[in-house]
Parts: structure tokens; C-alpha cells; sequence
């Protein structure tokens, strides 16, 4: 019965996972401003989770802040630093956080630490979630392109090796990322899945209403910078970090972004 409840309050939640250098924050983003949903962009509660996992007393997690940027990235193997990600742990944290999202509009959920379990679990039903899985070619690119190299990269395609395994062993609806399709096809494959969904309902309508999700979604994006910072180790001012930001003008086809301090 524990997993019925637990479907049951997530049925406002539309899933969009896999590793990075996929695409999954570009197409949700795409999402929630075409249609009117909220976003829940797992990364942006990275340090919240990481927090959580410190107070619990997990050994990873205490390991991996002792640790200097070099013993983390470019000494540990890449079973280790999949370890200390929390990948595992996150999951349940993710399914925490949007259990305490509102249930109306539809939320988008994207990120890496998506439970693999959902639809197992009853959590998502299996027209309410879609993998994007890259090539290792095309995320390696991309990877690259975003400046990130060694450990990390490393780690990030242990992570594809990870979820593809685990989602063909689930049976559950996948898209082969490969670069040969544009973000606009991509989402229009995703739109045909979630077709039923996005139909039902419910979504912000007013444009008073979509402004304030993407003031949210940059909120989220704002907390995760000034979280990262408040790490003992981290250095620099996060009140001068640049970064981008989704445009608040609340049109549905708007593709612009905006860059502020």
C-alpha cells in the first residue's frame, strides 16, 4: 500500500532522466515554458541533498568534503567518485522534494539522480517518464564543449554506462541521443510521449502565472550557487558569479536567455 500512496501523490510529476551531456535541462526547460509547468532541476538541489546526507552521518559524503579538489577529481578512481556522488542516496532526496512541491501545475523533474526504480516502484507510470541517453561519443563532446575534463568526465560516463543498463533492463521509454536530432524534434518526441498528460493537466495559463515558475526555476539556480559557496573549501564571492538564467518574460515560445550577477 506504502507504494500506491507514494504513486498517487506523484501523478503531477512528468520524469526526465539520465547522465549528463544528454540534453535533459535544455528539454525540460523547453517544456515547462511551452506548456506552463514547474521545473525541478535536480542539480540545483545538489548541495541541500549533500547537507542532508552529511547530517545522516553517510561516510561518502563526509569522505568527499575532506577531500581537496585534485584527491577528488584526479587521484580517486571513477568507482569512488561515483560512490561519494551520492548517486544512490539522491534518489529517495529527489522523490522528497517533489512529494513537497505543490501538485498543481505539473511539475518536470530532470536530472541524473532520477530514481531508476520509479516506475518499479509505482513512483511514475511509464507514460510519465522518458530517458535520454547519449551516445558516448556525443557525450563526450559535450562534455567537452562545457569544459568538462578529466575525473568528472570520467565519472559522468560511468553514470551513462550506469542508467542505460538499467533502463533496457526496465523496458522503459527511452530516446537515443546522438546529435542527429535538433532540440525542437527532441521535445516534439518528448511532447508525443507526455501527450496525455500535458493534455490533463493542470498547467499555468496566465501569463502572471508562468513568470512566476521561471522566477522559481532562477531561484532554485541562484540557491545552488550560494550553496556551492557556503562549502568550508569552496572559494570566491557567489554575488559575482555569472550565470545563466531562463528568461522571465512568461512566452510560451520564447527561446532567449538571460546572463546577470
Amino acid at each position: 500500500m506504502a507504494g500506491v500512496s507514494v504513486a498517487v501523490s506523484l501523478k503531477h510529476v512528468l520524469w526526465i532522466g539520465g547522465p549528463p551531456g544528454g540534453g535533459k535541462t535544455m528539454l525540460a526547460t523547453r517544456l515547462a515554458r511551452r506548456h506552463g509547468l514547474r521545473l525541478y532541476s535536480a542539480d540545483t538541489r545538489t548541495w541541500a541533498h549533500r547537507d542532508r546526507a552529511l547530517a545522516a552521518g553517510n561516510a561518502a559524503a563526509h569522505r568527499w568534503e575532506s577531500l581537496t579538489p585534485v584527491e577528488r577529481w584526479e587521484q580517486s578512481t571513477p568507482a569512488e567518485m561515483l560512490e561519494m556522488s551520492l548517486y544512490r542516496e539522491r534518489g529517495p532526496m529527489v522523490v522528497d522534494d517533489l512529494r513537497a512541491l505543490p501538485a498543481s501545475p505539473l511539475v518536470v523533474a530532470e536530472g541524473s539522480t532520477i530514481p531508476l526504480d520509479a516506475v518499479a516502484s509505482g513512483i511514475a507510470g511509464p507514460s510519465r517518464i522518458v530517458w535520454l541517453i547519449p551516445t558516448p561519443a556525443f557525450q563526450r563532446a559535450q562534455l567537452a564543449a562545457g569544459g568538462t575534463t578529466g575525473g568528472r568526465a570520467q565519472l559522468y560516463m560511468l553514470l551513462a554506462e550506469i542508467i542505460e543498463r538499467e533502463v533496457r533492463g526496465q523496458d522503459m521509454p527511452m530516446i537515443r541521443v546522438d546529435g542527429s536530432r535538433g532540440i525542437v524534434e527532441t521535445s516534439d518526441l518528448v511532447e508525443r510521449l507526455f501527450a496525455d498528460a500535458l493534455a490533463a493537466g493542470p498547467r499555468a495559463r496566465t501569463t502572471v502565472e508562468r513568470q512566476a515558475l521561471l522566477r522559481e526555476a532562477n531561484e532554485a539556480i541562484v540557491a545552488q550557487v550560494r550553496g556551492y559557496h557556503a562549502r568550508l573549501w569552496a572559494e570566491g564571492d557567489p554575488e559575482v558569479v555569472e550565470r545563466e538564467f531562463v528568461c522571465e518574460c512568461g512566452n510560451p515560445v520564447a527561446t532567449s536567455t538571460c546572463t546577470s550577477q
